[in-house]
């Protein structure tokens, strides 16, 4: 396929600037990805809409002024992390060790003393590829990964993310996905998003009947494999960031697929509590609902 036609010049200069931020200093970066964030919170009203609905629906504790604060920091964030993307894709994070903090590694180095695979549970936050990046620095693994819409955009990212991921499987490529556990690598996948009714059931996410896959649990049945959350964020000097394997999780997959499902989402959900503004809410976590439930976007 050639790359050479109009349509793809976009694609092109976005991929060029992304080379150009993760060369900048630290925090002109910083100022950069606040300037997306705040500008995507001004001008993307489909997508400030979503984010509104997410956090009213999970944090209905809060007044309006902390929920406008948290939308606003929300995008901040999600700003700041396509800076870290790029930075992530087009730069060695050997640069970055020095900012790394990794806590709970002896729970995923037992498993490679032992030979064991493992599924490794992530999650969308903003900074999902920088911590890609900077957990190949000390583990490798094996990355799950939709396609992009976008061809070019696609083979950027796969050739990007290559450097640090043995392997970069599509997620629906169930059968790579066993065969490299039961080889003994870790698998990251990360399972937050929904994925439609028919591959789903529904268990609480923040209280909300969510659409949450059954992947997860039916790896770990196909494979026997332990389930190792991965959490990591930004940390609140902006500077530095903390990667942390929690142990595996116990008694999983339990054969009742929505009480996997819960806890699948229980430790989603405490992990996002830490630092709630990182997460993805820009994406319709909720989109498909219950028979007889309206829509809520």
């Amino acid at each position: 396929m050639t790359f050479a036609h109009p349509r793809y010049w976009p694609t092109w200069l976005a991929i060029g600037a992304m080379h150009v931020v993760a060369w900048l200093p630290w925090r002109v970066k910083l100022w950069v990805g606040r300037l997306i964030g705040l500008a995507a919170w001004r001008f993307a009203g489909r997508r400030r809409h979503i984010t509104e609905t997410n956090l009213r629906l999970c944090f209905p504790e809060l007044d309006e002024q902390q929920h406008r604060t948290l939308v606003k920091e929300t995008f901040i964030a999600n700003g700041i992390g396509i800076v870290e993307t790029a930075t992530g894709w087009c730069r060695d994070p050997e640069h970055l060790r020095h900012r790394v903090t990794f806590l709970g590694q002896q729970h995923r180095a037992r498993l490679q003393a032992e030979g064991r695979g493992a599924l490794i549970l992530g999650v969308h936050f903003s900074t999902l590829d920088l911590g890609g990046a900077l957990h190949a620095l000390y583990f490798r693994a094996d990355a799950v990964q939709r396609p992009h819409d976008n061809p070019l955009f696609d083979r950027f990212m796969v050739r990007a993310r290559a450097p640090y991921f043995d392997a970069v499987l599509d997620r629906h490529d169930l059968r790579g996905v066993v065969r490299r556990i039961k080889a003994g690598h870790g698998v990251w996948y990360s399972p937050d998003q929904d994925f439609g009714r028919d591959a789903s059931v529904f268990a609480p996410f923040f209280g909300i009947p969510a659409a949450t896959v059954r992947m997860t649990a039916r790896i770990a049945r196909m494979t026997g494999a332990p389930v190792i959350p991965l959490i990591f964020h930004r940390n609140p000097d902006d500077r530095t960031y903390t990667l942390e394997y929690l142990p595996a999780l116990a008694d999983f997959p339990s054969g009742d697929e929505v009480a996997d499902a819960t806890r699948i989402n229980a430790v989603i959900e405490a992990a996002i509590r830490r630092h709630p503004e990182q997460y993805l809410w820009l994406h319709r976590r909720f989109k498909t609902r219950p028979p007889g439930e309206p829509k809520l976007y």
